[in-house]
Formats: C-alpha cells, sequence, structure tokens
C-alpha cells in the first residue's frame, strides 16, 4: 500500500514538473522574464510582490510554482529515503531527482541575475538556455525512473548490452541534442518575432536565424536512432508492454515532426509553442520508459 501510493505520489510530481516547465516556456514566449527584475530569489526585492505588470505576475507565479516543485521533490526524497532500504534504485533515483531540482534552480537563478531574460541578446543566453533544456530532460528522466521502479519496474543494467546499448546511447544524445537546438530555435522565435529584432540588429539574432535549418534536420535524424532502437529492443524483449511503448514513442515523435512544420507555418504562436514543448517531454518520457524496459533485469541475476 506504501509503495502504491508512493509511486502515484511520484507520478504526481513528475506532472507537476512538467506544468512548472511548460510555464517557464510561457514566461520566455512572452518576454516576461524580467518581470521581477535582476532579484533571485525575491522578486523585485520582496519577498510577496504586489504583481505591477502582467510581466511581474507571470514571472512570479513561475517563481512560486518551482518553490511548490521543489518541496515535492523534497517531499520525494523524504518518503523515499523512509519507505525504502539503503541502496534500494528508487532511493538513488528520488537522491538524482534532489540534485538535479537544485541544478535546474542554479540555472534559473542565473539566467535572472545576469539578466539574461525577456529580449536580451547576449551571446552566452543560447548556451545556458541549452544547458537548462538538458538539465530539465534530466530532471523528468530521474522521477520517470524513480516511479517506474517505485512502480514495480526491475533495476537495469547498462553493461554487456551490445547493440542495444549502443542505439539507446546514441538515441539519447540525439534527443537531449534536439532539445537543446529545440530550445535555441525556440529563443530565436522570441527574438525575432515577439521583440521584432533582424539578422542586422544583433550578432546572436544573426546566429540564430542561420542555424534555425539544423533543428528539424536533427529532428529527423533522432527519429531514425529512436526507431532503430524500437527495432531491436522488441527484438530482444518482444514483451506486449515494451512493444506498446515503443510504439507509443514512435507516433508521438511523427506528431511532433507535423507540429514543427505546423509551428513554422504559423510562425511559432506561443500556444503552439507549449503544445510543442509538452510533446517534446511527453517523447523524452516515452523513451526513458522505453529503455527501461529495454534494460530490466531480473533481481536474481542483478548482481551477476
Amino acid at each position: 500500500m506504501i509503495s502504491n501510493r508512493f509511486a502515484n505520489y511520484t507520478w504526481g510530481v513528475l506532472g507537476l514538473n512538467i506544468l512548472v516547465i511548460l510555464w517557464g516556456a510561457f514566461v520566455r514566449a512572452t518576454g516576461s522574464g524580467a518581470g521581477c527584475g535582476a532579484h533571485w530569489p525575491t522578486c523585485d526585492g520582496q519577498v510577496m510582490p504586489r504583481p505591477e505588470s502582467t510581466e511581474m505576475f507571470v514571472e512570479f507565479t513561475h517563481r512560486l510554482t518551482s518553490g511548490v516543485a521543489l518541496l515535492a521533490v523534497i517531499g520525494l526524497l523524504i518518503w523515499a529515503w523512509r519507505a525504502w532500504p539503503a541502496g534500494h534504485r528508487v532511493r538513488k533515483g528520488a537522491v538524482a531527482s534532489m540534485v538535479l531540482i537544485i541544478v535546474e534552480a542554479l540555472v534559473g537563478a542565473a539566467l535572472v541575475v545576469f539578466e539574461w531574460v525577456a529580449y536580451d541578446t547576449s551571446l552566452a543566453r543560447p548556451f545556458v538556455v541549452a544547458i537548462h533544456l538538458i538539465n530539465t530532460f534530466l530532471l523528468l528522466g530521474a522521477i520517470t525512473f524513480t516511479g517506474w521502479w517505485a512502480s514495480g519496474g526491475a533495476p537495469v543494467r547498462w553493461r554487456g548490452q551490445g547493440r542495444l546499448g549502443w542505439v539507446l546511447g546514441s538515441a539519447a544524445v540525439g534527443l537531449l541534442i534536439l532539445g537543446a537546438s529545440g530550445a535555441v530555435t525556440a529563443l530565436g522565435d522570441t527574438l525575432v518575432l515577439a521583440a521584432g529584432l533582424r539578422p542586422e540588429d544583433s550578432p546572436l539574432v544573426a546566429q540564430l536565424v542561420e542555424l534555425r535549418i539544423y533543428h528539424p534536420l536533427i529532428a529527423f535524424a533522432t527519429m531514425g536512432l529512436v526507431w532503430l532502437v524500437w527495432l531491436v529492443a522488441k527484438s530482444r524483449n518482444p514483451s506486449p508492454l515494451l512493444n506498446r511503448t515503443g510504439m507509443y514513442l514512435v507516433v508521438t515523435f511523427v506528431v511532433q515532426l507535423l507540429l514543427g512544420g505546423l509551428n513554422v507555418a504559423l510562425k511559432a504562436p506561443v500556444w503552439l509553442q507549449l503544445v510543442h514543448l509538452l510533446v517534446a517531454d511527453i517523447i523524452w518520457i516515452l523513451f526513458v520508459l522505453l529503455a527501461a524496459q529495454s534494460l530490466a533485469v531480473s533481481e536474481s541475476k542483478k548482481n551477476l
């Protein structure tokens, strides 16, 4: 009963973090990142400010929800420590989640303190944005693994997996690069479409415009890797669950490619940017679940 409640709580924490991520994207897309000024963790120097603008309301709301997500992960860690024995994989997943959400908060703080927000065109900004997205994916992955293990999922083993390990690793790297390039492309959409900046106005904008073509190319290449992972995984373990997970992953990826084309055609409206990011998060979570199912080992063999 305790493990069932813990698993449900963990999946709830995962959903909460997805909502926080989407709201963070809304902050970026609407240019509201400077709503609290260069103050962190306070907003405009106040713990509980009275919002004086829409931008301040949006940014302060994001900080509040981020704080709730941090507290939720702290609760996850404490509960895992009390409910599971030392060295258990659920504990390790909860520790990883805790570390990654702290990194997430620190990267977000750096964006605010150095004023790499709103319509800032500092050359360092896209690198930090890419790091932010990669850490976000790793955080979602850690929580997903924790929920999967708490739900009865077997431990995983990477060593000795041969071709499966190589294709899984390649696809994981591809998805992280794809996500980072998508975050940088979204930043370019904000600066060009929302702020109205032109390539001649900023070296950063010029670079972002030149790099736009690479994101769809990376997407198609990564789609091929993900499809290959599914084929290799189900050839080694033809279980109905693994096959369904792989099928959902590939179908969702196809939908994402179509959404990407629609995003370009409609010139990246905010609502579609959020849908595109949500589907990207779902793809990553499905991939993590497919990896967990593909690399699973029985309890009797995990120490061999």
